[in-house]
């Protein structure tokens, strides 16, 4: 995320604009200065200190490793790193950042995630039914990210929601549970998440709710993206 995603400077709806035109299809390549490691089966594949950061367009970042830190693992070249190889990520069990367990991607050093607490209003409607009016909101405004608003439980008709089965993992938040609403015998399925065990980065989001604008009727007072 964050430079080469969504809205960030190399994305594919930058907020901004750089005052000389970037060529299409730029690539950044920088040093990664943490230990990474990489496991499968409990033995260590990948051991290296000397790691690069590759942010390709509209893509997560790729770590590249010299290919002696790699072993017994398929690789192939980087071509905007010679030297060095690249492995798929879901070739590895277990991914370590120093002795941090990553999940999904490299941790991208670019992204933020603030959490500001703010007076602007929430409403959320399913099936004809209010699940949320407030004012009392968290604006979680994430890197390259529209923002968004999460509400404490005391402010959702918690009594209409269910858990849901469905769990996502942020790389930057953390694993988030979601919620279902049952609205006169009608289940909308996973129109709200929440992040019980936050990480650290993201703990005032612990255990606040935000509702998916694709699965039920969502006002929220936020700025319009331009």
């Amino acid at each position: 995320m964050s430079l080469t995603t969504g809205r960030g400077p190399l994305g594919p709806k930058p907020a901004g604009r750089f005052s000389t035109p970037i060529p299409d299809g730029v690539v950044y390549v920088e040093p990664f200065p943490r230990r990474v490691r990489g496991l499968v089966g409990g033995r260590t594949v990948i051991d290296s200190e000397a790691v690069l950061l590759v942010h390709r367009p509209a893509q997560p970042p790729t770590y590249a490793f010299p290919e002696s830190a790699v072993d017994g693992v398929a690789t192939e070249p980087e071509p905007e790193a010679p030297g060095h190889v690249r492995v798929d990520w879901a070739a590895i069990e277990t991914w370590f950042e120093e002795d941090e367990e990553a999940f999904g991607h490299p941790r991208n050093p670019y992204h933020r995630v603030d959490c500001v607490r703010t007076t602007r209003r929430l409403r959320v409607e399913v099936g004809g039914v209010d699940l949320v009016d407030t004012t009392t909101t968290m604006g979680v405004y994430e890197t390259s990210l529209a923002p968004k608003l999460y509400v404490e439980r005391a402010a959702v008709r918690m009594d209409l929601l269910v858990p849901s089965e469905t769990v996502t993992y942020c790389p930057y938040k953390g694993t988030a549970s979601y919620w279902s609403a049952v609205v006169d015998g009608d289940t909308h399925a996973d129109v709200a998440w929440s992040y019980v065990d936050p990480l650290p980065e993201s703990l005032p989001l612990r255990e606040l709710l935000s509702f998916d604008p694709a699965r039920a009727t969502v006002v929220a007072d936020l700025p319009e993206l331009r």
